[in-house]
């Protein structure tokens, strides 16, 4: 069968879109692994399915469904859900504003400026949790310990404090993100503070492995940041593929991230 797709990355993270009514009726696991293999497929960090609600939900416009490289389904993306909100603009479906429903709630994204194909969008990111004792925690890896902080931000994250990233984090990122401590296991963040108003972040994504930025990621690893007090409550995330902003409100409140969504290409996979 024939899968239309639109391609669109949020800062380099980059996903696959369809139309729900067009996906295949069953098999989406293995239709996600096709779709998003790199030498086979179209290649992405994930494939999300979009539909539009004729009776929202808690006001949502539209609902989506992520599923990453390996063919799990996962609760959301930021960066995905901004090119969602993209791809349904693009397409006639969408406002200045429009609303989200994700495996992780319901997210509120608001246009911040357009050009073409490129966008940019503030988005609702919602309040982060934090168990007590999660703040600050030592996880145990092989012989070594990390200092992190354990956090749900609409999927779980796990941010790694760390002085510089000369040591193989990307095996540590595999390790940690299955450690018995997370038993549907965990995204990885490996945070960096720079100053008081910068962080350098790098991302080891459940399901997907490296990736060049991650909105939520990026949410935790902010987040756990002020926890600490690194920084103030305005603060830019410095990720391999650029910037991304946020700001927390003192009153502890939800999380606002800006950055960018681009459409970059469309077709049809053959599966």
């Amino acid at each position: 069968m024939e899968i239309p797709f639109t391609k669109a990355h949020g800062a380099r993270n980059d996903f696959l879109l369809t139309w729900a009514d067009t996906a295949p009726a069953s098999d989406l696991a293995e239709a996600a692994i096709a779709i998003c293999d790199r030498h086979t497929g179209v290649g992405a960090d994930g494939w999300l399915l979009v539909s539009p609600l004729h009776s929202p939900p808690e006001g949502a416009d539209l609902r989506i469904r992520l599923f990453n490289p390996d063919g799990g389904e996962v609760e959301m993306s930021g960066n995905g859900t901004r090119c969602a909100a993209a791809f349904a603009m693009a397409n006639g479906y969408a406002k200045q504003e429009i609303r989200i429903a994700t495996g992780g709630g319901v997210k509120h994204l608001r246009l911040l400026e357009r050009s073409g194909n490129l966008f940019s969008y503030e988005m609702n990111m919602g309040q982060p949790k934090v168990e007590p004792g999660d703040a600050r925690c030592a996880l145990a890896v092989g012989d070594d310990i990390y200092d992190c902080t354990i956090l749900w931000v609409g999927n779980p994250q796990c941010a790694v404090f760390v002085e510089n990233f000369d040591f193989d984090w990307r095996a540590v990122g595999a390790a940690i993100e299955r450690h018995p401590r997370f038993p549907n296991r965990t995204n990885v963040s490996f945070v960096k503070a720079a100053d008081g108003l910068n962080i350098d972040v790098l991302f080891f994504e459940r399901g997907v492995g490296e990736t060049m930025s991650s909105g939520t990621g990026s949410t935790g690893a902010a987040v756990a940041t002020i926890l600490r007090g690194f920084t103030g409550r305005h603060l830019t995330v410095r990720t391999p593929a650029g910037p991304l902003e946020f700001r927390w409100p003192a009153n502890d409140s939800d999380v606002m991230m800006n950055g960018p969504a681009e459409i970059t290409a469309t077709g049809r996979y053959y599966l």
